[in-house]
């Protein structure tokens, strides 16, 4: 539907009219104006009630210790002199008071680590999001006194990824993690016994589709594999065996039977497992 408008032309004075997004002139056709935005609400509400559905800012989050709702003093290269120190003053005293307690502090260095094990590991944000409530329940239940703070961030994520059934071994939150091993244990220990953690054997089929990327094996190998990491979950040969170790021996077993150059080495190395491991399971994978 096109309207007709008072204005006049700027090159020839005739009248103008608006056609969807362009107003043009309908003497010379000159297009004065363009406007593909659309400058209404991007919410549609379908309640009778009067409330006001307008919404702004980020949305929020369980990854900070205020769920993203306190504010930020900016900063701007056009402040000169004394605005300028006055303005950095303010922001140092503003970060102070975003703090109230060495709880919330201790809170926001666990934070901040779980972050960046979560974007180090290739994780997906609700398991950013799960790991920072689990480190705020094992802060509530005071199970941080005396331990390592790093150590309970990098257990949070690791007691996430089990509960949730995503393929991380302990060796790999290590290799990113800014705690040890031994602290990593500790930590996910105490979680385990205080929070009662529903966790339970990991199925090694879960590791299948990683490694067989980065081993570069192809499809029909890994549909192979993944049907001796099924028979060895019945058959009961994955109980008590590392798991990432039997889904490297069933990459390598059915490698060999395909036909496919895989070593045990390469197979020992994607699973961080010895080659030892990937040969006894091959054994019994044979038998």
């Amino acid at each position: 539907m096109s309207t007709t408008t008072r204005q006049a032309c700027p090159e020839c004075d005739g009248p103008l009219r608006s056609t969807g997004t362009e107003t043009i002139c309908t003497e010379c056709g000159l297009v004065v104006a363009e406007d593909e935005l659309d400058r209404g609400p991007e919410w549609r509400s379908f309640d009778d009630d009067e409330t006001n559905p307008e919404r702004c800012g980020a949305p929020l989050t369980r990854s900070r210790h205020d769920r993203g709702l306190s504010t930020e003093i900016g900063r701007s290269t056009r402040l000169k002199g004394r605005k300028r120190r006055q303005v950095a003053r303010m922001r140092k005293h503003h970060k102070r008071a975003r703090i109230p307690s060495k709880r919330a502090r201790n809170r926001i260095h666990g934070f901040t680590e779980i972050r960046r094990l979560v974007g180090q590991l290739e994780l997906p944000e609700d398991l950013r999001d799960r790991s920072c409530v689990r480190f705020e329940s094992a802060q509530k239940a005071d199970l941080l006194q005396g331990r390592c703070i790093e150590g309970f961030a990098a257990a949070s994520v690791y007691a996430t990824c089990r509960t949730a059934s995503v393929s991380r071994t302990l060796e790999e939150i290590v290799a990113v993690a800014s705690a040890d091993a031994d602290e990593l244990k500790v930590a996910y220990g105490a979680l385990n016994r205080a929070l009662d953690l529903p966790t339970g054997p990991i199925d090694p089929a879960e590791y299948l589709a990683r490694f067989a990327s980065k081993l570069d094996v192809p499809t029909d190998v890994e549909r192979a594999a993944r049907r001796l990491a099924r028979e060895a979950h019945e058959s009961g040969l994955a109980t008590g065996r590392n798991p990432s170790g039997v889904a490297a021996a069933c990459l390598y077993t059915a490698a060999r039977r395909d036909g496919h150059d895989l070593t045990q080495r390469e197979a020992s190395d994607v699973a961080g497992v010895s080659a030892v491991t990937v040969r006894n399971t091959y054994q019994d994978l044979r038998e």
